[in-house]
């Protein structure tokens, strides 16, 4: 985590932007949230957040739950956070 002073002159203001693979986490924590009732907060405040080169990035991201036997290909968890 970085430290920042936010102030007017902005010299001393860190930027961060949300990656797709971030965006993707927060839309499945309120997919999660919403389908089974849950507060989204105590989601939101265990994701585990790194800077890459795309943006943050969450290293924990909700998990999904699919009732078919299908296996989950690369692919589709690519197509999940576009």
């Amino acid at each position: 985590m970085s430290n920042f002073i936010i102030n007017d002159d902005k010299k001393d203001t860190t930027e961060y932007k949300l990656s797709d693979q971030a965006l993707g986490a927060v839309m499945m924590a309120l997919q999660e949230s919403l389908l089974n009732e849950l507060d989204i907060v105590p989601i939101l405040k265990n994701f585990k957040i790194v800077d890459s080169p795309n943006g943050l990035v969450v290293t924990n991201p909700p998990t999904v739950r699919v009732s078919s036997e299908k296996p989950i290909t690369e692919e589709d968890l690519t197509n999940m956070v576009r």
